[in-house]
């Protein structure tokens, strides 16, 4: 009897002073009145992974903005190469838009008070392929905007290209940057139309966020995806806990990537000069920003990339790329 009052003293005053108990006797952690198998972290205030303990969130998310990318008739921009499972590209747009809104709509299960907005930047999409957009944004319940790349407002900024594709894949991503410029709060998700996501990824981009950046105690950037061109060569790399997986540091990224408002505004030169001229390698400039910056990926991928089944800037390893697909049969 003397002892259970003792123990429940020491429980009141361990909540009190902000400290979490662990029973490991019977697998439960009494101050947060739960079992050690359930979800022990609290968005916004604290970070749990055994046995490493808490983090203390001081990198908090409020609102996520997510710009979509899209053009629905070039199957592989800047090659003749067919995608895996070889269908027409709008089937690529239309389930990787829909396995964004179930990622989205799985998150805010779990997060309510995280507000989600999405535009979508469309270039030149046939009317029947916008329709299909439109009914998947209709059934989605989210904040969901499209806008039509403008060709003419970037005609005297990027530079004249070879060929029509390249030019408006440039002014794509340029709009984009600029709509995440103009609109983005807390952290923005630049996401390309070829990209298929599992349901956790924008939770554990959102926890894993909060926990590394505050650990590290500086704004990240972030890659869904785990490429296979990161293991071709012998560069090393640091490992993270992130809020359920492990995350790596990487000093090169593709266009789809997390980031913030500050960090979009601090290297701003960096990103407009990614879209003035076709740089070799594309994202060039980007990859200038991470050797200053965090740049981290998971292990294992959160997001798919559907290129060609060789491409090593595509398919990651160790993933039911066929389970996936057919999960977001349109």
């Amino acid at each position: 009897m003397k002892k259970s009052i003792i123990k429940k003293l020491f429980i009141k005053l361990s909540k009190f002073l902000g400290y979490e108990i662990i029973d490991q006797s019977d697998f439960s952690s009494p101050t947060l009145n739960k079992e050690l198998s359930e979800e022990l972290s609290i968005i916004n205030e604290k970070s749990i992974v055994l046995p490493l303990g808490e983090v203390k969130i001081t990198k908090k998310v409020n609102s996520v903005l997510i710009v979509f990318r899209t053009n629905t008739d070039v199957e592989i921009w800047d090659q003749n190469k067919k995608r895996l499972f070889e269908e027409p590209k709008i089937e690529y747009s239309i389930r990787a838009l829909k396995s964004l809104i179930k990622s989205i709509n799985y998150s805010k299960r779990k997060y309510t008070n995280i507000k989600f907005k999405i535009i979508i930047v469309d270039d030149k999409s046939k009317e029947e392929n916008l329709d299909k957009f439109k009914k998947l944004i209709d059934r989605s319940g989210l904040d969901v905007s499209i806008t039509h790349l403008n060709h003419s407002k970037y005609k005297d900024t990027i530079k004249q290209q070879k060929n029509d594709q390249t030019f408006s894949n440039l002014a794509s991503l340029l709009q984009s940057f600029e709509l995440g410029k103009e609109n983005g709060e807390d952290l923005i998700f630049f996401v390309e139309d070829d990209y298929l996501h599992f349901e956790p990824m924008m939770e554990e981009m959102i926890a894993s966020y909060e926990r590394i950046a505050s650990q590290v105690n500086r704004e990240i950037f972030m890659c869904p995806a785990d490429y296979p061109y990161l293991y071709m060569n012998n560069k090393k790399t640091n490992i993270l806990i992130g809020n359920k997986r492990h995350w790596r540091t990487i000093n090169q990224t593709l266009c789809t990537f997390m980031t913030t408002k500050f960090l979009l505004d601090k290297y701003w030169s960096n990103f407009v000069n990614t879209c003035l001229d076709r740089n070799d390698p594309f994202e060039k400039f980007l990859n200038e920003i991470y050797t200053e910056e965090f740049c981290i990926s998971p292990l294992k991928s959160l997001s798919l990339h559907i290129t060609n089944v060789n491409s090593s800037y595509g398919l990651s390893p160790f993933i039911n790329y066929k389970k996936l697909w057919d999960e977001n049969e349109s």
